[in-house]
């Protein structure tokens, strides 16, 4: 008798672990949560949505190149390009930014439309994001006599398509097409291409190394020009309400025109040093 009640209660522990094991969550359909820590994921925007009435701060910074050495501590001496960027969510699906760069004193103005979210049943089994924007070169360029620079003149233009994919609870893949457009790219603007439009794809990856950090890589080739291509490594760190992104970065542009058009250093001779701090704030909540 005692056998018996025994493994009845052995069956019974096992039919009741399983049931646990095959437990379902109550919403299948329900959206992947952050497939990047932040809404910029180094340089470029990720899919990572702002909820309705909240507000994305984003403070970026990029240094000298390191190959200035000991004597102008790497790079650090040679100040930073900085960059300033708000991001409001009007919408749960749209938001709308701000930003200045110092970097030839460019804002811009842009928009970010997520027409698809990933899915934890993978019904859904991507994100898809849109942005478009312009900026404009605020720079003083009235000691240049011969060239009349017109607000036409300073204005360009950006566009990026992401699309992103959560593969597991560590590996994050996100691949952008972008392009820029310069109305009329002078040489003293701060970039090397001398093209009014710049095509380039995107490669954003995020491998989650503890549940609050993980290891991060940005790549952006040139498609349609000779300039070369930008890369960065870095590191995501989650504290306090903040995300944190520390990388080694090829160029020193912060936004999407200027990645594109502007001069890339050879990796390994010209990485430099660069981190941001991102903030989300819940600004319909009290």
């Amino acid at each position: 008798m005692k056998t018996s009640l025994l493994i009845l209660s052995l069956l019974l522990t096992a039919f009741v672990a399983q049931a646990q094991l095959e437990r379902k969550p109550a919403e299948p359909n329900k959206e992947e949560d952050l497939i990047f820590h932040a809404p910029r994921h180094i340089n470029l925007l990720t899919v990572e949505p702002i909820e309705k009435k909240g507000l994305h701060l984003a403070i970026m910074h990029t240094f000298g190149a390191l190959d200035g050495g000991v004597q102008n501590f790497f790079g650090l001496d040679y100040g930073a390009n900085i960059m300033i960027g708000f991001e409001y969510g009007m919408t749960e699906k749209f938001s709308l930014g701000l930003s200045r760069s110092s970097l030839d004193k460019v804002y811009d103005l842009y928009g970010r439309y997520h027409l698809m979210s990933q899915s934890y049943d993978n019904s859904r089994p991507i994100s898809i994001s849109l942005m478009a924007g312009a900026g404009v070169n605020t720079s003083d360029y009235s000691f240049i006599e011969e060239t009349e620079v017109s607000f036409a003149d300073r204005t360009s233009y950006k566009a990026q398509v992401m699309f992103a994919r959560k593969f597991n609870d560590s590996f994050s893949f996100q691949l952008s097409p972008m392009l820029a457009y310069f109305t009329s790219p002078f040489e003293f603007y701060q970039i090397e291409g001398d093209e009014n439009l710049y095509l380039a794809l995107g490669l954003s990856a995020k491998y989650k190394v503890t549940g609050k950090s993980s290891l991060t890589l940005q790549y952006i080739p040139n498609l349609n020009n000779e300039l070369k291509s930008n890369l960065g490594v870095g590191i995501d760190v989650e504290a306090g309400g903040h995300v944190f992104q520390m990388y080694f970065v090829t160029s020193q542009a912060l936004n999407e025109q200027y990645l594109l058009a502007g001069g890339n250093g050879t990796p390994g001779e010209q990485f430099r040093i660069g981190f941001n701090v991102n903030r989300i704030f819940a600004l319909g909540k009290r």
